[in-house]
Parts: structure tokens; sequence; C-alpha cells
């Protein structure tokens, strides 16, 4: 008996583990979030009467919050405590996830929809630093490994959980199953995770700073969400871009002016952090610009279901639960330069691959590219994320993987807008060589339509097959320059990432780390952070 209470005692070493189970748990619910939603839009519409604008916003709502509060999140919790704003984010999400489920009207559900994507914002930088905080060098890349694992479990599971609900409960369901999620976390971060700041900063908020940036980057983000839908020369966009431009600008001159500034850009000088973000940049760009455009060639073109798409990108998913902690284990022993390097050449080949893409291509030829893109997806991912917060301090974990956070939901929205750019561009001139009688004003209507989901049964059958053969011929123009976007990261990862020293700190690390933790325990402290 006495065994297993021995057993059952939380000690430093698995109160780590917890901890990671924690982290875990909440990275899930954000990522399975992130799916599910898309899949019951149509059973939303149907059940609110919304909308086709407000469902776009139902999804550009929460990217938004999500992307212009990851820096600031992150910072905050280095100034006030990352296990507080950490334990803060899950609950605005779940709470807001119950409400969203409560929803009567479009109005609340998008009001809620932003709400949630704050919650994530102070969310996602929190489990990184604190994973940071909470493990060594040396250990350090095989739990962000594992972080990343559980982030592509989330991400394969959740269109066939997602569709799977919505068919058989309601679509308010995909919402509630968040509350019991952010629960469980709630609870272990309380019964495991130790709170850590940075002790050396000023407690001040950067008020003008959190300021020029929020306006600056939801500028942005709004202006790449709509640059199709309005047309990139319209004014509202060209407006939008320039509102980022200047504030983004009065961002850069202000923040070295600021005692303490939410972001500090000596991280900068750091080649390695420049350079994982610079893959975190490139990488979410080619995989979510290559995830929304094949979702819409598998349903549109070829003809699957929802919940069919969701099970044939399971080879991704799947892939990458296995690729990402082996490559968080690799990272600890080698470096992450080679892997990040030999990730973004298999998701180069992937594209490559796939742009032999027909109207009538078969499973087996798509699943080829599906593997690749596991292959190169898991060995970049956690590689990158150790690479950028092993080239910081420690006490500076928050605001740094917020950095990397908002690059990377900056990549992804770029990614979908400058592939649906390309596919309208080439598309207006394939439909002109293809349907040379059909009137300019017609053709333009059947651009719209191009990878738009909508639907095309009205349409004659002489038309149909013109218009899925231009997406596809477009969409392939596009994925070879995504591919080559994807060489030029390959070859920016190993020019830009450095592994000098990291060998050295690995070994080095359990000597210098035992010896504080024993100091602070003897004083009764709480572990303070050690320079990585």
């Amino acid at each position: 008996m006495s065994g297993k209470i021995q057993a059952l005692k939380m000690t430093e070493h698995n109160r780590r583990w917890w901890t990671l189970g924690a982290m875990c748990f909440a990275l899930f619910m954000i990522m399975l979030d992130n799916t599910v939603v898309n899949v019951a839009l149509p059973s939303i519409q149907r059940g609110l009467h919304a909308s086709t604008s407000s469902l776009e916003w139902t999804v550009n709502a929460y990217t938004l919050t999500f992307a212009v509060v990851l820096v600031t999140g992150g910072r905050l919790g280095d100034l006030f405590g990352r296990r507080r704003m950490f334990l803060f984010g899950v609950a605005v999400f779940g709470l807001s996830s119950l409400l969203i489920a409560l929803s009567q009207s479009d109005t609340w559900l998008i009001a809620l929809r932003a709400v949630q994507g704050i919650g994530s914002g102070f969310m996602m930088p929190a489990t990184l630093s604190i994973i940071t905080n909470t493990f060594d060098v040396h250990e350090r890349g095989r739990a962000i490994g594992t972080w990343a694992g559980v982030s592509a479990m989330a991400l394969a599971i959740g269109p066939v959980v997602g569709g799977l609900l919505v068919q058989e409960v309601s679509w308010q369901s995909i919402f509630i199953l968040n509350v019991p999620v952010a629960i469980g976390a709630i609870a272990v971060t309380l019964f495991a995770t130790r709170e850590s700041r940075d002790e050396t900063a000023i407690r001040e908020v950067d008020i003008p700073g959190v300021a020029t940036l929020t306006l600056g980057l939801a500028a942005l983000v709004v202006a790449l969400v709509k640059s199709n839908a309005w047309g990139w020369g319209s004014p509202r966009v060209i407006g939008l871009f320039a509102l980022s431009l200047a504030a983004l600008a009065a961002f850069l001159v202000i923040e070295p002016r600021r005692r303490a500034p939410i972001v500090d850009f000596s991280f900068f000088r750091s080649r390695s952090y420049f350079g994982a973000n610079v893959v975190a940049f490139i990488i979410s760009f080619v995989m979510f610009a290559n995830f929304f455009t094949l979702a819409l060639y598998m349903q549109d073109i070829l003809r699957f279901t929802p919940l069919q798409t969701g099970l044939r990108f399971l080879p991704t998913t799947v892939v990458v639960m296995f690729a990402g902690p082996l490559a968080g284990r690799l990272t600890d022993r080698i470096g992450a330069r080679w892997l990040m390097t030999g990730g973004l050449l298999a998701v180069s080949a992937s594209m490559f691959w796939m742009t032999g893409i027909t109207t009538h291509s078969s499973y087996g030829f798509l699943v080829v590219s599906f593997v690749l893109m596991g292959l190169g997806v898991g060995f970049v991912m956690s590689p990158m994320s150790t690479a950028a917060m092993n080239a910081v301090d420690r006490t500076h974990a928050g605001v740094a993987s917020g950095i990397l956070n908002m690059t990377r939901m900056v990549g992804s929205t770029f990614g979908v807008a400058a592939l649906g750019a390309t596919i309208a561009t080439v598309g207006r001139s394939q439909l002109a060589t293809r349907l040379p009688h059909v009137s300019a004003e017609t053709r333009a209507r059947l651009v719209e339509q191009l990878g738009s989901g909508a639907s095309t049964t009205h349409l004659t059958p002489h038309v149909q097959t013109a218009l899925n053969e231009t997406y596809v011929y477009a969409l392939s123009r596009g994925l070879y320059a995504i591919g080559a976007l994807a060489v030029l990261g390959a070859l920016l990862a190993w020019t830009l990432v450095r592994d000098r020293g990291v060998a050295q700190l690995a070994s080095s690390a359990p000597q210098l780390a035992e010896p504080a933790r024993a100091a602070e325990r003897a004083a009764g402290a709480q572990p303070e952070t050690i320079l990585a």
C-alpha cells in the first residue's frame, strides 16, 4: 500500500510530464476547434439562418483575434505569470465555447468566436513557454515533439469527430466538447504546473506598443482574408494594407523608445531565432494553402463528402503524429538544422508531386503527396519550435513563443490568400481560352466560383467541365510556386539556423540545473528559470 502511495506522490520528475499533459490538453482543444468548425458551417447556416458573410466571419473573427492577441498574451505571461495567463485563456475559451453552443443568432455566434480567439491567443504562447521553462535543454526537444504530435492528432481527428458529431448530434456539440477538455486542462495545471515569469522585467504594460501592433495586425489579417472577395486592387483592401503599414511602422518607431517594450527586437539578432520565424512563416504558408485548396479539390472536383475528405487527409496527420515526437528526440541529439532542411525538402517534393493532379486523379496518386507532406511537416514543426525557444533566454519564453505563433498565423493567412489569388488570375486567362464564346461578364462570375465551394450543378456539362479543368490547371500552377517557396525555406533553414552549442548545453544542463533546484527547494522558493 505504501508503495502505491509513493508512486502517486508528486515528484519534480513526474510534475514535468503532468505539466506537459496539461499543455497538450489545451493545444488539443485549440487545434480540434480549428478543424471541426469548418465541417459544421453548413449546419450552422441552416440552424441560425446565417448569411454566407456571417459564415465567413464565424471563421475570420476567431482567426483575427487569435492572431493579434498572440504576442500580447505571451508578453503578459512573462510579466504576470505564464500559468496565470494560461489558466485565464483556458477559462475564456471554455466559457465562450459553452456560450457559443447556446447562441440563438449569428451575431452572438460571431462575437463569441472573437472572444474564443482571445482565449486561444493567451493559451497558445503559454503552452510553449511553460514547456520551455519546465524542461531543460536536453529534454526540451522531446517535450516539444510530443506537443507537436498532439497538435497533429487533433488536426487528424478533427474533421472525423466534427463530421460525426454534426451528423449524429448537432453543430452545438462540437463547442460543448471543449468544456470538459478545458476543465481537465485547468485541473491538471493547478495540480502540477509551477508558476514562472520574467523576474527581470519591469511590471509595466506597453500600451502604445500593444495598440499599434494590434491595429497593424488586425488590418493586415482582414485585408488578406477579404482580398480575393473584394479584389486586391479595391480601395478597401488597399486602404487596409496602408493602415497596416502605417500602424506597424509606428510600432517599429515606438518600441525602441519604450522602457518595457512588448517586443524585444534583440531576439532577432539571433540568426537561429530569426531563421525559425522565417521557416514558421513558410511552412504555415505552404501547409494551410495546400490543405485549403485540396479540401475544395476533393469535394468539388472528385465529389467526396466532407467526412470522406477528412478521412483522406489522415495519412498526412497520422504521419505527423509519429514524425513530430521522433523529430523532437532527434533534435536533442543532432540539432534542428538538418531536420528542418530535410523536412522542407520533403514538403517541396509533396507539392511538386501534387502538380500532376487531374480532374480524375485516384486516391492512390494523392496519398503519395499526403505522406510526403506529413513527413515534411513532422520534421519541421517541433525542431523549428525548439530552435526558436533555445535561441532566447527562458525568462523571455512567453513573448518569444507569441512572436513565433503570430508568424505562423500570418503565414497561414498569407498562404490561403496568395494561392487563392493565383488560382483566380490563372483561371481568368484559362477560361478565356476554354470558353471563348462565353461573355466576359459570365466568365468573370465563373472565375469567382473557382475554389469557392459553390454549387455548379446549374451549369451546362460543357461549362462545368471547363470550370473543373481550369481549377485543376490553376491549382497545379500554384502548387509549383509554393513548392519552390518550400525549397527556398530549406535553403534559409540551412543558412540561418545554427545548432552550435546545443550539445554542450544539453550535456551541461543537468549539472547546472540541479544545484539551482536544490537551492530553491532549500529556500522554499518557486523554481526559477535558467539560461537556455
